[in-house]
């Protein structure tokens, strides 16, 4: 087996092993398990409290396949240790649709908008299929490319930092400090940031999973997560939302402009998300990043299946880098994340025990946010026509709370700095068409995202 799995996924040619890839694997799992339960949560109210039509454990099956299927695709087709799920801010904006098809007078907006994911998703596949996404990544700079990993660092340690609740809204300043340092939350985050911190100083295999698991056992035994007796139990689905989708209504004038939407959002996520981590992962070759495509329309292809199943956009996981900081090198490490998001439909009550308890990761995402923001180094802070578009990106994407706005603020700057410098050829065609599409997107899309 060691020796298939080894040709399969060329373990020797990446430096790497089954048992890394499986550590791997678990590690991105954990730290990305939380979407099976907040992603119903989401999708089965609206913003008023209302259900959206949405069964709750509908979703949570849509959720967990729709991850499997997306995550094995990637992992067998593109060869990447890159796991996808339907995306956070997706997820709402795709309650933003329901509400606003019902507020048109559609009189079945849920499946309506599953159509629209669907319509999007091909949109997606065409895209991938022509390589025009392909095209963006490769046009990025260097500096612009190690500014979205950092940024996206900067913004998986914020998730964490909140969801271990040291950070907490404050009025006046947006985020502030949580003062009230004795709290199950904080002693649990505390306790996993000091464990895997240790752990890994000493170089210890695994030491982001360790850390987890032990958070865990604290947690429980501060009665944060509670053991029902079982670890064993399947989704109760009252509703069924499996091929529940209304493409001919989608397929309309009317639900044009959320289409345009979706597509445009998580063609940009998926970009910022893949450029990232590949950053991050040492894929990247040059300007190039070999099997781009496969990666893409394996996003593309998830999102098909994500929207027959019932569930909103599928998109890689900023989470993935966990895993490659684990040392995840090969698409084995995906396989083993779906598998896992599989048998979490088996074992849910477990699941909800590491998944539904946030400080329990929020430790982990620190760590991770803390190693991708060394790729701080290698942008050319000596050339101000680079630096200033990367550093936007990279402080953007945590403070707007999303990749697609943060890549807004340094792709409309890149060459319009490159200009004011009498540099305009070090900016390639494709970056001033991504600064006019960018500062369309501003102008005209984002405006109409609740």
């Amino acid at each position: 087996m060691a020796a298939l799995l080894n040709k399969i996924f060329r373990l020797s040619e990446n430096n790497t092993s089954v048992r890394t890839e499986v550590t791997a694997g678990l590690t991105t799992f954990l730290t990305m398990a939380y979407i099976i339960f907040v992603n119903p949560a989401i999708l089965a109210t609206d913003f008023l409290g209302n259900p959206t039509g949405l069964d709750h454990q509908a979703v949570l099956l849509a959720t967990c396949v729709a991850a499997a299927a997306g995550t094995f695709i990637m992992g067998v087709y593109a060869r990447y240790p890159i796991a996808q799920a339907p995306g956070m801010g997706n997820n709402y904006l795709f309650v933003t649709i329901v509400m606003s098809l019902a507020a048109l007078g559609i009189t079945n907006p849920w499946q309506t908008g599953l159509g629209i994911v669907f319509l999007s998703g091909v949109g997606f596949l065409i895209l991938s299929l022509l390589k025009v996404r392909q095209a963006i990544i490769e046009s990025v700079s260097p500096s612009l490319r190690n500014g979205i990993a950092a940024g996206i660092g900067l913004f998986i340690a914020f998730i964490g930092l909140r969801n271990g609740s040291v950070l907490i809204a404050a009025p006046g300043t947006f985020v502030g400090l949580n003062v009230d340092f004795m709290t199950a939350d904080i002693a649990v985050f505390t306790f996993g940031l000091l464990v895997i911190s240790a752990l890994m100083a000493r170089k210890v295999r695994g030491a982001i999973v360790i850390g987890i698991l032990l958070s865990t056992a604290l947690a429980w035994a501060l009665g944060q997560v509670h053991w029902g007796g079982t670890f064993i139990g399947l989704p109760r689905i009252e509703n069924a939302a499996m091929f529940q989708l209304d493409i001919r209504t989608a397929f309309s004038l009317v639900c044009l402009p959320f289409v345009i939407i979706l597509l445009f959002t998580d063609v940009f996520n998926t970009i910022g998300t893949l450029v990232g981590v590949a950053e991050r992962g040492g894929f990247m070759r040059g300007n190039v990043l070999p099997r781009a495509n496969q990666a893409l329309v394996s996003d593309a292809g998830a999102t098909i299946i994500g929207s027959l199943f019932g569930t909103s956009t599928v998109t890689s996981y900023i989470e993935s880098a966990a895993g490659i900081e684990q040392g995840g090198r090969t698409g084995l490490t995906a396989v083993v994340v779906a598998i896992l998001f599989i048998l979490a439909l088996f074992f849910a009550p477990l699941a909800a025990m590491v998944g539904g308890y946030a400080p329990i990761t929020a430790s982990a995402l620190v760590v991770v946010g803390t190693l991708m923001c060394t790729s701080i180094l290698m942008i050319d802070w000596n050339d101000y026509t680079e630096s200033l578009p990367a550093f936007l990106i990279m402080l953007g994407i945590p403070l707007t709370n999303s990749i697609t706005d943060g890549l807004a603020l340094g792709f409309i700057s890149y060459p319009v700095v490159k200009l004011l410098a009498g540099r305009p050829r070090e900016a390639n065609l494709m970056m001033y068409l991504l600064g006019v599409v960018m500062l369309a997107y501003l102008l005209l899309i984002r405006v109409q995202i609740v």
